[in-house]
């Protein structure tokens, strides 16, 4: 930081003085991060135990949940997988992975309506290369190849969340005569 002529501290690039709005203080911490629950299923070990020479169809579906804990400042979030890998030939399944992987954030500073987007947004993209290693390991571990996933656009998933509620709401609505 550079000091004005009064002494004062200054943030590169910013102006001391009232001018400038305070910017809030966003404080993000990772407290904990875990498996809340996970299922690994081998369609293929409980037919043969051979691998069958297929390429896979791997559909991963993803969601997002977010709540308060009782503690002040404290949240839970939960990234949702679910892929299943099926034969491209047959149409059978071949793997079906469903993990919930959490993690609990202390979270200050964030403005109340911004708070749900910054909790299904940002906080599933700090878990996320934690439930991707996960998942590559459970994967490699229950007979196939390591799945990597792709990278996740969580903001993508949101608005398309939104969207979707949205739409559900408008047709909710009863038709007026």
């Amino acid at each position: 930081m550079a000091e004005n002529e009064n002494g004062a501290n200054v943030p590169p690039g910013g102006a001391a003085g009232g001018d400038q709005a305070q910017q809030p203080q966003v404080k993000v911490q990772v407290l904990g991060q875990y498996i809340r629950d996970m299922s690994f299923e081998n369609a293929v070990a409980q037919g043969s135990l051979q691998l069958p020479n297929a390429q896979p169809d791997i559909q991963v579906q993803v969601s997002l949940d977010a709540r308060k804990r009782e503690v002040e400042h404290q949240f839970e979030v939960i990234s949702k997988y679910r892929i299943e890998s099926k034969n491209r030939e047959d149409g059978k399944t071949l793997f079906l992975l469903e993990m919930d992987y959490a993690g609990i954030f202390h979270i200050e500073g964030v403005p109340q309506e911004q708070l749900h987007p910054f909790l299904l947004i940002e906080c599933p993209r700090i878990l996320f290369p934690f439930a991707r290693r996960i998942i590559s390991d459970i994967s490699r571990d229950g007979g196939f190849p390591a799945l990597n996933l792709d990278l996740i656009d969580f903001m993508a998933l949101y608005r398309q969340e939104l969207a979707r509620q949205a739409q559900a709401k408008q047709q909710e609505q009863p038709l007026a005569n």
